[in-house]
């Protein structure tokens, strides 16, 4: 990845990653759960949400390494089940919230992203049309790993807490338990490259799908 390009993706990392949490803070006022408005978490201005490590300096070294890949994440927003109308029902929606927001991104990038393929805004010009067509792809990609990624029903995953609003409310205590071990096994699945290989292939379908090639 060129400097030019990693330039271009970093927006799309921060769209992706804060959009995200700003819909799990939204769908949770949805629920009744007004805790990130009272702290100031629900809005799309991107300076509450960023995480000086996982915003900024994580990929400003992916980008100074030369990465062909850039990832990050923002701050969590704040949430507090206790508070919603319906606790199953608010945990299941608030939890799918941010993959769905990720899906809804790469939807628009994609679409905008065939629009400037098929010569519609060739208006423009190639100045703003190549960075544009540049910024889209990447922001496919980001917000379908995203969306993959966080799909994955492993404590503390997103998914996980989908899953968890099925069960019995005396079963959820071993889905936080298992918490603790969640970023070890994750970790563990990362290295030897299990995870990679159950990420891919919905990762590269939904990828297609979205650009339309």
């Amino acid at each position: 990845m060129d400097l030019r390009e990693a330039i271009i993706t970093v927006p799309a990392i921060m769209m992706a990653v804060i959009l995200h949490e700003y819909a799990h803070g939204w769908m949770a006022y949805k629920m009744g759960d007004p805790t990130a408005k009272e702290t100031g978490r629900l809005t799309i201005n991107p300076i509450p949400h960023i995480d000086p490590f996982g915003t900024i300096i994580l990929p400003a070294m992916f980008i100074i390494l030369g990465s062909p890949i850039l990832f990050g994440w923002a701050k969590p927003v704040p949430i507090n089940p206790l508070r919603f109308r319906d606790l199953k029902v608010g945990t299941f929606f608030v939890s799918i919230a941010g993959v769905g927001m990720n899906l809804f991104l790469a939807l628009i990038s994609g679409i905008l992203y065939r629009f400037i393929d098929a010569g519609y805004l060739d208006f423009l010009g190639n100045v703003v049309t190549l960075p544009l067509a540049i910024f889209c792809a990447k922001s496919v990609l980001i917000n379908v790993v995203l969306a993959v990624f966080n799909a994955i029903p492993i404590p503390p995953l997103d998914g996980s807490r989908a899953v968890m609003s099925f069960f019995s409310l005396k079963y959820w205590e071993i889905f936080y338990r298992f918490e603790m071990y969640g970023f070890l096994i994750i970790t563990i699945l990362l290295f030897t490259g299990v995870l990679g290989r159950i990420m891919y292939p919905p990762i590269i379908f939904l990828y297609n799908l979205f650009l339309g090639v």
